[in-house]
């Protein structure tokens, strides 16, 4: 009986090769997302080259809007982000509000949220992954005055860096949607108190 021969070198390749490829045969995007915003956009200020990378979905289904002139010019909307498959679930939501709170982010960074860089002056926030979850989520919020910008990344990408992503995504966006108007509703920062003369 003659024994079939396979070249080692086919085999690494062919091992290479199933490990290279996600399931689905499809290989992980780990692209960073780009710093600068560029259309084409959804809901009209999110870029979509970003969403896609962060959601691991080509041309993902749409609904929501913003409207900059609300709230006394603060703004208010969403925009949802959704698998094109026969489920339909949503992947990614982005929601502006003028309700924002900037002692929420205190709170969350003091239970070991990280903090977002400064992205318009005035302006604090957070990002992190849930380490719960099972579909790679990741969330962000942006408050400045009683601007809230938050972004829900409900199924990011298996191998991809997803709080970085949803991080990323909060720099694109916010200075988008951040009006002139929460600026006039940042409140001022508490001043020091000078001390009291030393009684005599």
């Amino acid at each position: 009986m003659r024994k079939l021969f396979v070249p080692a070198s086919a085999l690494v390749f062919a091992l290479f090769s199933l490990t290279a490829c996600g399931e689905g045969g499809e290989k992980i995007d780990r692209s960073p997302l780009p710093v600068i915003a560029a259309p084409p956009y959804i809901c009209e200020y999110i870029p979509l080259r970003a969403v896609e990378l962060a959601t691991g979905v080509r041309d993902p289904l749409t609904s929501g809007h913003f409207d900059l002139e609300l709230a006394g010019g603060l703004g208010s909307g969403s925009c949802a982000v959704y698998q094109r498959d026969d489920e339909r679930l949503k992947i990614l939501q982005v929601s502006l509000s003028p309700g924002g709170y900037a002692g929420k982010v205190e709170e969350q960074i003091r239970d070991g949220a990280s903090p977002l860089p400064e992205i318009a002056a005035g302006a604090v926030g957070f990002y992190f992954k849930d380490k719960n979850s099972d579909s790679d989520a990741a969330y962000a919020t942006l408050v400045r005055g009683e601007t809230d910008i938050t972004i829900q990344l409900e199924i990011g990408v298996n191998g991809r860096d997803n709080a970085a992503d949803v991080a990323a995504l909060m720099k694109l966006i916010a200075p988008k949607l951040i009006t002139d108007a929460s600026a006039s509703s940042v409140s001022p920062s508490p001043k020091t108190p000078s001390p009291s003369p030393e009684k005599s």
